[in-house]
């Protein structure tokens, strides 16, 4: 696991798995900790980390109900959990999925975890709307089209926006269960828009972008996706690899 600072008031942490990012944003001497790492040595250790240099979160948000993505109550499991309107309708209407799913990677992979997990108290929070930090307030915009539930986390008085499982350097998109092509141009089209505002995009797996790059990431997707309707063989340069492949594949067989 890596962390760098993007802010002097947020931190990102990289996972060995996946890449998968978690985000801490500080205000007013309050911290929310967007998304979480993987493995169980990780989580252990993220308090202390984010401690160490004055982050220590009052609430966890998690960009959409995939499993990786909800892990933060292994490290803080007193803190609650704030979740979109549409992922808390998913966690309802598949209860113990995610727990499911988890268990079965961990399975497939060796990995040893101290508990089950526990989502917790977890808190339905409307999108689009916004969200109070210190005296500032963090926007939460939609986005589906990966999957059916999820939203976008931006501080803008620091430039710095979360968009889960879009705009990934090392991941091209990815229509997984619920997920469907028209609602996936949707939210590029509005994520374009919100990067044009930020300093800094961090993708949900993978590493933090400058809005240049960004930009450049979603004009990719957006051909990827014209180029997947058409039934083309394409990936986009520089994520042309067997997972990647293997992803086009599950995205052709859905469309």
């Amino acid at each position: 696991m890596k962390a760098v600072s993007v802010h002097e008031d947020a931190i990102v942490v990289t996972s060995l798995m996946w890449q998968t990012t978690a985000t801490a944003i500080r205000a007013g001497g309050e911290t929310m900790l967007v998304d979480s790492p993987y493995f169980p040595d990780e989580l252990e250790v993220l308090p202390t980390l984010l401690a160490q240099s004055g982050f220590e979160p009052s609430a966890l948000l998690a960009t959409h109900g995939d499993f990786d993505h909800l892990l933060g109550p292994f490290a803080f499991p007193a803190v609650s959990l704030g979740v979109a309107e549409s992922t808390m309708a998913r966690i309802r209407a598949k209860p113990g999925e995610a727990q499911r799913e988890l268990r079965d990677e961990d399975s497939d992979t060796y990995v040893l975890r101290p508990r089950p997990l526990a989502l917790g108290q977890t808190q339905s929070l409307p999108v689009p709307g916004k969200l109070g930090l210190g005296e500032e307030e963090l926007e939460l915009h939609p986005t589906a089209g990966h999957v059916e539930d999820g939203m976008a986390i931006f501080a803008p008085w620091m430039g710095v926006l979360c968009v889960g499982d879009y705009v990934s350097d090392v991941e091209i998109p990815w229509m997984h269960e619920g997920g469907d092509l028209d609602s996936y141009r949707g939210t590029l089209a509005r994520l374009a828009g919100l990067v044009e505002r930020a300093d800094v995009v961090v993708p949900g797996h993978g590493t933090p972008h400058t809005r240049e790059r960004a930009l450049e990431l979603i004009d990719e997707d957006s051909a990827y996706l014209d180029a997947l309707e058409r039934g083309d063989d394409t990936v986009p340069e520089g994520r042309d690899t067997k997972a990647q492949r293997a992803i086009h594949n599950e995205n052709l067989s859905r469309l």
